[in-house]
Order: C-alpha cells, then structure tokens, then sequence
C-alpha cells in the first residue's frame, strides 16, 4: 500500500525553508534601507553642516559691508539702498548658486535707524537636495542662518595739518581728505572739522545735539583752505577737544574719535607770555630747532597771522621782545589754565630759563610735549586718536604720531587707554591708501 504521508511532510518542509527564506530576504531588505539611511543621514548631516557654516560665513560677511555701506547716502532711503545692496553684492560673492547642490535666498536686509545707531539684519536660507537619506522618503533640507551687525553712533573731529610744507601736494592733499569723509554717514555721524598752522582754526563746529553733518559743506570748505605757516600741533589738538567737549555729556555720542592728519613735526608753542618789557603776550612762538632763532608772536586762533602792538616781535625775538620765562602752563586761552605742564613737562626737557638759546631749546620741546599730553587726557576720557603722517618737507617725526594714537609699538605705549592707528603715508601716492585704513579701522570698531 502506497502512503503520501512523508512526501506531504517534505513538501511542507520545503515551503517552510522557503518561507524563511523569504522572510530573511524582507528582513535582509529593511537592514539595507535602514542601514543605507543611517549612512545616508550621516552623509546628509554633513553636508548640512558643511552648507551652514558656508552660510553664516556669507551673512556674516552681508551683514558687516551693509553697516559700512550704510553711510554713503544723504538720506535715510539712500543709505537703507546702500546697504541692501552691499549686503546682496558680499552674500553672492560668498555664497554662490549651486554650492553643494543647494538654492539660496537671502532675505530682505533689515536697516534700522535709532538716533545715532544703525542695526542691520541679515538672514538667508539654502534649500538643499538629501542624497541616501532618500530612501527614507526625505529629498531635500532647508538651512538658515542669520547675523546681526550695529553700527554705533560717532562724534569725529578731523584735524589737517595746513602748514607751509604742505604747498607741493597741497591739492592732492584736499581732495584725499575729502573722499575721506565719504565714509562716514552724514545723517548719523557728528563730524567736525579743524585746521592748524602757526594757529588753530574751528573750521566747521561738531553738532552738539543734533546728530549728521554737513558733507558738501564741509568738503568745500576743505576744497577751498589755503596754506602757509608754522606746525602748532597743541591748537589743533586744543580746538579739537573743545568740539568733543563742547557735546553735552549725555548726548555724546559711544565712539568718540580725533582724526589727526600732519607732514611735520610741532615747532610753535603759543602760550600767555610776560615780556620783558613789562608786557603780556598771549600767542605763539616758533623755534624750527633746539638752536633756531625763536620769532613770534602769532595768533593761536588763526592759521598764520603775525601778531601787532604788544605782541610784534618780528622775525627774531630779542630784548624786551623775549620772555621773562618760560611759562609753567600751557595757558594761551586762558592765562589762569594750569592743567598741562610747560616747565617740568615730558618726555623732553623744558626750563624756565630764555637766556641765549634757552628759549628756542624750550620752545621746540614744549611743542611736542603738549601735544602728547593733550592726547594723554584725551584718550583718559575714552577718546580715541588715529594718526597719518605725510612724509615730506616738515621734518617728520613718525614716534611723536605713535605716541599720540597710543599704539601698541608706541615708546610712551599705556595699555589703559583706548589704542588708536598710525599710518605711514611715505609718498603722496600712500595718502589715499592711509586715509582708507583709517576709515575702515574707525567703522570696525564702530561695530
């Protein structure tokens, strides 16, 4: 008799190995998608991470040369134009289409104005296509990123040396200066202007309350300055603090900045002199050298004016003409001022003596002690002072400049104090370079 009974039982076993089979085949397929999306995601992770280090780099890069770019304009519409634009021209150029495959889009940049600040908002996203992590169902990841960039509110006087060394390259010299102040905002930036030679002259006074400058005004007045006289660092210096100071002290501005432009170095002191002659002479004297015949007297308040009647002393002082002594304070605006040394001042040596050269020694180091003292008390009040010498007819002194921005490689360096730019300027060609190094250092930290 014939039984089908282990023939059934084969076949049974048969479908039941290929069953399992089947099922080692499906789990074996879920392994593989699940393994392919955990590298996928791995893979997909690190280009997402490499695409949002790419795009805070670009609007990072937006936000600031939209902050510098804010200032070109007359109004607030024309700078918000400005820097929108700046900020879509750095984004592009950092962050190009197609960069790992994705599709950026940089949103509208916020320009925001708050009296004398400027905040700028820029944001962006990059639409980018998944690769393994597809096989999960996801195709492609968005990534953002965003940057704040302020721009802080500036009080800036700028300070030219318009002394008679200037006359080869006095032209060039004005027209550097005034693509100088097109840096800056004239809707939100205080800026003053000063000019020295044998005096100090306030060309154009700082606002005192209300924030901008005038910008054309003030390129034309530089466009029109004549030159001619001695170098009086201390009046330039002196007129320039008196237009910060001249700001109530709660509507001064964060930033505040001494821009200070020279060919030479300090040879005139004015000062108030009691003569010989039983007179009294507030001006200025000159002594080109420690040997020099000093001459004088010239008026502290005017570019190169020759003082008359009691104070006519000609091309060379000598007899009553001379002073007593040396002052002991620099007080030519006020004979009762006694907050900068004359005698006793530093680094260089002053007495009170004016007997034979005495007074020429002591009048050639006085002028560069003020000065440096006045950039002391300046930059104790939290002012900082950014240099550029010119090297050319006036007996240049590049440390006197390092020390008055307080530089880090300064001689006379003070690291409690706010430390300023020096550039050297060694041919007429590096005047416009210099000027645009200190422009950018002054809204870098303006930021």
């Amino acid at each position: 008799m014939r039984t089908t009974a282990p023939m059934q039982a084969t076949r049974t076993r048969r479908a039941t190995r290929a069953g399992q089979r089947g099922q080692i085949t499906i789990i074996a397929g879920f392994l593989m998608v699940g393994l392919a999306g955990v590298v996928g995601l791995a893979v997909d992770a690190g280009m997402a991470y490499v695409t949002k280090a790419r795009l805070n780099a670009a609007v990072d890069a937006a936000a600031v040369a939209a902050a510098r770019a804010v200032t070109n304009g007359t109004t607030q519409a024309e700078q918000t134009a400005s820097a929108r634009q700046a900020a879509t021209d750095f984004f592009n150029a950092n962050y190009p289409t197609g960069y790992l495959g994705g599709t950026p889009s940089l949103n509208t940049t916020s320009v925001q104005f708050d009296r004398g600040k400027v905040t700028i908002g820029v944001s962006a996203t990059s639409t980018m296509p998944l690769t393994l992590t597809k096989v999960l169902g996801f195709n492609n990841i968005a990534v953002a990123a965003s940057s704040t960039s302020i721009r802080k509110d500036l009080d800036m006087v700028f300070v030219i040396d318009s002394s008679g060394s200037m006359s080869p390259v006095w032209s060039t010299v004005r027209s550097n200066a005034n693509s100088f102040l097109n840096q800056f905002s004239p809707s939100t930036d205080r800026v003053g202007l000063v000019h020295f030679s044998s005096g100090g002259v306030s060309d154009i006074a700082i606002r005192t309350s209300q924030r901008g400058f005038d910008r054309p005004a003030m390129q034309t007045r530089i466009t029109g300055m004549s030159n001619g006289g001695n170098t009086n660092y201390a009046e330039g210096l002196w007129q320039a603090r008196a237009q910060l100071n001249s700001i109530p002290a709660l509507n001064r501005s964060s930033l505040r900045v001494i821009v200070f432009f020279s060919d030479g170095r300090p040879n005139t002191l004015a000062a108030t002199y009691q003569l010989n002659g039983n007179r009294t002479c507030a001006g200025g004297i000159t002594a080109t050298s420690a040997s020099s015949n000093a001459t004088g007297y010239y008026a502290f308040d005017r570019q190169d004016t020759t003082l008359t009647g009691n104070c006519d002393g000609g091309s060379s002082l000598s007899g009553n003409e001379v002073p007593k002594e040396m002052p002991t304070y620099y007080n030519a605006h006020n004979a009762s001022d006694t907050e900068f040394l004359i005698v006793g001042g530093s680094p260089n040596t002053v007495t009170s003596s004016t007997n034979g050269g005495n007074l020429s020694k002591n009048v050639y180091n006085a002028a560069t002690n003020v000065p440096l003292a006045m950039a002391s008390a300046l930059r104790s009040a939290g002012v900082y002072i950014f240099t550029l010498g010119l090297d050319g007819n006036g007996g240049f002194d590049q440390d006197l400049l390092r020390n008055m921005a307080n530089t880090s490689d300064a001689k006379l360096y003070n690291n409690q104090q706010p430390s300023g730019i020096y550039c050297y300027a060694a041919t007429i060609n590096d005047l416009r370079p210099c000027f645009a190094k200190l422009a950018s250092e002054i809204l870098r930290i303006s930021q």
